[in-house]
């Protein structure tokens, strides 16, 4: 603009014709002439004011940049409203031409519309120049730094929090919760939290390559945990992790970590938390002033607002249970069609014994998956070493015998007779483990299936005179026909020519008693 108020002071000021300035200045007669017109048209006045600028003289002279002849006169667009309308689905440019033009027919033709709309486009912060269509994309991340919590206020022992961030890419509406870790379980519960504060899911989830959300971290195919999977399902959201090393692929979350840890740990850095309540409960405060009330340059909205008009129309519904952390393990099953999880045993369907199977286990529940199909659910144990088996899980000829418990043999045995009830509620009491005892009460009590329940209650009542307590006792008690005689009568049925016994001891049986 220097050579121009030079031009213009040697034609206006000095009144040298037009030939004479460009001689002097070195320029075509047409120049000269050109700028002439231009000044006339122009609202301007010579000598100029002493406070026009040159960009103040550029715009009078030429028109705003990129501007053509009489586009001054022409209604200018709302471009951020536009760029809001450019993030909802199906919207095109061509469809915001179409509606202004509808509302201003002398306003700009398509082509230069689009062209404005680019240029102030490319005024908005490198962060924003990525499109994101309404209720697309959730971002998620963990912010580097962590916040210090004192556990301890004797000794001022600290432990750090770690602080999970998640931002919806067309709002940049911004969620963030502080935990111990970030392991899978919290990792689980941050996205859980976050679903239900945006009260519905993306359609995308996009992560970055943690352990706990990628297994194998490749461009093409990532391997996703199965567990971080089965929850995207749950919400009907798909995975889309972002390329390793790739921060720009997630810029929204990653400038979302900055003003959480700038909020978070600059403004309240004089600020001692001593729980985690205190510290999500500082987050609380300060999303709602991020979210609720500071309007975002260049959109001239709030996120929350934002999001109201883009994001909340387009996400998934909420579904009405929230997810349920689930643990994956492999398994192989026992000989006994058991397998073992946290020092409790689960049975399967016996012909599975020996299968490697897949074990799905929550809070409540535990399930045994067989190549995807589930062949088993229990409740969860306590972990006490005990077995947890369904009857429909045995064969016919151990199910027979599991239904035969020790509560079911004493009740049979005291319908046989007392003297039955007495012999297996004392062989029970004097085996180390009262499941010791277990097969020979059954087979005592079986055993009025051949000989009648009389002759059983007759032969438990001589085992319990004589002491014997076994089952190979009673039988042979039986078998000998030995129940219908006193145990007294033994003395009396010795013969003449035969020593006495030593001692009329019951358990002194003689050598009668085995022929």
């Amino acid at each position: 603009m220097r050579r121009v108020r030079e031009m213009l002071r040697l034609t206006l000021d000095a009144g040298l014709p037009v030939a004479e300035t460009a001689r002097r200045m070195g320029l075509a007669r047409s120049t000269v002439r050109e700028m002439a017109v231009r000044f006339g048209r122009s609202e301007l006045s010579w000598p100029l004011p002493l406070d026009l600028t040159d960009a103040d003289l550029e715009i009078h002279l030429y028109g705003e940049a990129g501007a053509r002849r009489g586009e001054r006169r022409r209604v200018e667009p709302d471009w951020a409203a536009l760029n809001r309308e450019m993030k909802r689905k199906h919207v095109t440019l061509q469809i915001l031409w179409d509606e202004y033009i509808d509302a201003n027919p002398g306003g700009y033709r398509y082509s230069r519309f689009c062209q404005l709309y680019r240029g102030w486009e490319e005024r908005l912060p490198v962060t924003m120049r990525q499109t994101h269509l309404g209720g697309d994309k959730l971002f998620v991340d963990y912010a580097g730094d962590t916040v210090p919590v004192i556990v301890d206020a004797r000794t001022g022992e600290t432990r750090a929090a770690h602080v999970f961030v998640a931002v919806m890419g067309g709002s940049s509406l911004s969620f963030a919760h502080a935990s111990w870790t970030e392991t899978l379980p919290d990792w689980i519960d941050a996205h859980v939290r976050a679903f239900a504060f945006f009260g519905g899911a993306a359609r995308l989830l996009v992560p970055d390559n943690p352990k706990v959300a990628v297994i194998k971290a490749c461009f093409y195919d990532p391997q996703v945990n199965r567990t971080y999977g089965e929850m995207a399902a749950h919400y009907d959201t798909a995975l889309l992790p972002a390329r390793p090393y790739k921060p720009r692929d997630k810029p929204k979350v990653e400038a979302a970590v900055r003003i959480v840890e700038r909020w978070l740990l600059g403004k309240l850095r004089n600020r001692r938390f001593h729980s985690l309540a205190d510290v999500n409960g500082a987050i609380a405060e300060m999303l709602i002033a991020l979210n609720d009330r500071r309007v975002m340059r260049h959109v001239g909205r709030t996120r929350r607002q934002l999001f109201e008009e883009i994001d909340a129309p387009q996400l998934k519904a909420h579904p009405v249970q929230p997810y349920v952390l689930a643990e994956w393990r492999a398994r192989k099953v026992g000989l006994d069609y058991h397998i073992d999880f946290d020092g409790h045993f689960y049975s399967v369907p016996y012909p599975h014994a020996r299968a490697a199977v897949e074990v799905r286990a929550t809070v409540r529940t535990i399930e045994v998956f067989l190549k995807g199909q589930r062949i088993a659910t229990h409740m969860r144990g306590s972990g006490d070493g005990k077995h947890t088996t369904l009857a429909e899980h045995m064969p016919s000829s151990h199910r027979r015998y599991a239904d035969w418990t020790l509560e079911r043999i004493l009740r049979d045995a005291a319908a046989i007779g007392p003297s039955t009830e007495m012999l297996c509620q004392m062989i029970i009491e004097h085996r180390p483990h009262p499941e010791q005892g277990f097969r020979a009460c059954l087979g005592i009590v079986r055993l009025a299936r051949g000989f009648g329940a009389v002759r059983l209650e007759a032969a438990c009542l001589r085992g319990l005179q004589i002491g014997a307590r076994t089952y190979g006792s009673v039988k042979s008690i039986l078998d000998n026909r030995l129940d219908g005689q006193p145990v007294l009568a033994l003395a009396a049925t010795t013969a003449p020519d035969e020593p006495p016994p030593a001692s009329l001891h019951p358990n002194v049986r003689g050598s009668r008693y085995y022929h």
